[in-house]
């Protein structure tokens, strides 16, 4: 059976979480392979909302196993206080598995995530200040804390003085702030692993075995293609790999389990953070679609950045990720338009480019050109076939999915989990 993978196809924020719950009734496991509290899903489900930040979107899911896999940066202190807040509103959070080879974000690695993008200025990168970077420094560098190291208190202990050793000198005679105490962190993270031991296992192991079962396994990322540290907008990018392939070292099955990669765009785009936005509306327009989408973030409430629908993202993202299907969300913001922007290419110091530039000093200096389409004054929200679409909507997501090269499969009319038209099965 399919190891299924979702992916974010612009810089993230694209409704993941939504595409996720849809499909949640229809799959056996959901993992997050990669990314850790500084990106977030939101799910509606009737009159409730439910904002994740760590924890797989399938924890709302009564009969699939939620879980958090090796390329997962944890926060601890975050994710127990998620999984009480779900407890206390009534969510079964036991099935619940986490890896033993997750990294731990630790307080040096927030105390210096947050100093090192204050002393950059204006060329800050946009982090959240979670300590999400240093952690897969360390993780890269081989001195990572990992999951399993709470079980063993010699190992957490050295460790972790290795650790201040280094980051101590730093934040002492480089940042001028106070170091960190040894004895502290050591006995906050031993008391996690009582907290920790009910949940963890070895996922990839668990993951093969149900995939040999014939048992579904759903693989979502966080962020998107745009801020992947190989493929996205270098150095204005997260610190892992939110791509297709970054899933199978991120949850640890092999690439040829893989059948379905479903791309989540949103019928415009956003950013959050740094870097290179060629159609980012710095006027009236974009705060239209800021206040009509609700575009603030899930994790930070940082406003989003807003601009129209770019072509040469969508068709870049389908190519390194190898996108089968894409789910196309927040259809109903656009309602009300009399034409809509598509950029269909860039132009480069009076050169046109169809694709994304090749160096970051180009796609910086890429300015969008536009082409228009007619728009429609209904309410789409609650519409519930593809038929429904006013005809200018269906132009619309058919033009979209020419220039993206790939069907889609699905599209979102509203946050509601009943707000969404299947035109093909995402499973």
């Amino acid at each position: 059976m399919p190891a299924i993978t979702l992916v974010g196809a612009q810089w993230g924020d694209e409704g993941k979480g939504k595409a996720t719950d849809l499909v949640g009734n229809r799959v056996d496991y959901v993992v997050r392979y990669q990314g850790g509290n500084n990106a977030g899903h939101t799910v509606v489900i009737g009159d409730q909302k439910y904002a994740l930040h760590l924890l797989p979107s399938g924890i709302l899911s009564p009969d699939v196993v939620p879980v958090i896999a090796n390329g997962v940066v944890i926060d601890p202190a975050v994710l127990f206080e998620e999984l009480r807040g779900l407890q206390e509103r009534g969510v079964n959070t036991e099935r619940l598995l986490v890896s033993a080879n997750a990294h731990l974000i630790m307080p040096y690695h927030r105390a210096l995530d947050k100093v090192s993008e204050r002393f950059l200025g204006k060329g800050k990168i946009g982090t959240t200040g979670r300590g999400i970077g240093p952690t897969y420094a360390d993780k890269i560098s081989r001195a990572g804390v990992r999951v399993q190291d709470t079980f063993d208190p010699k190992i957490l202990r050295k460790k972790i003085e290795l650790a201040l050793n280094d980051k101590n000198q730093i934040l002492t005679k480089v940042f001028n702030r106070r170091g960190l105490d040894a004895e502290q962190i050591i006995e906050e993270y031993l008391g996690y692993a009582d907290l920790l031991r009910p949940y963890v296992a070895d996922t990839s192991l668990v993951l093969n075995q149900a995939l040999d079962e014939g048992k579904t396994v759903f693989l979502e990322g966080s962020q998107g293609t745009l801020l992947d540290i190989d493929h996205g907008t270098y150095p204005f990018v997260t610190s892992s790999s939110p791509t297709s392939g970054g899933a199978c070292a991120g949850a640890g099955i092999g690439p040829t389990r893989i059948t379905k990669v479903i791309g989540i765009l949103k019928a415009y785009t956003t950013r959050v953070g740094s870097g290179p936005f060629p159609t980012e509306l710095l006027d009236e327009q974009g705060e239209w679609l800021r206040q009509q989408g609700g575009e603030y973030g899930v994790t930070t409430g940082r406003n989003r950045r807003c601009g129209w629908f770019d072509a040469p993202i969508a068709r870049y993202a389908t190519r390194v990720n190898g996108i089968t299907d894409f789910f196309l969300t927040k259809m109903d913001v656009l309602s009300g338009l009399e034409r809509i922007p598509v950029c269909v290419g860039y132009d480069v110091d009076g050169e046109r480019w169809d694709e994304i530039p090749m160096t970051q000093t180009d796609f910086h200096h890429a300015t969008p050109v536009y082409e228009y389409f007619d728009g429609w004054n209904e309410d789409i929200s609650h519409v519930r076939s593809f038929e429904e679409l006013p005809k200018n909507a269906q132009a619309y997501v058919r033009t979209l999915e020419e220039m993206a090269g790939a069907q889609i499969s699905a599209i979102g009319v509203g946050p509601g989990r009943d707000q969404t038209l299947e035109l093909r099965s995402l499973v």
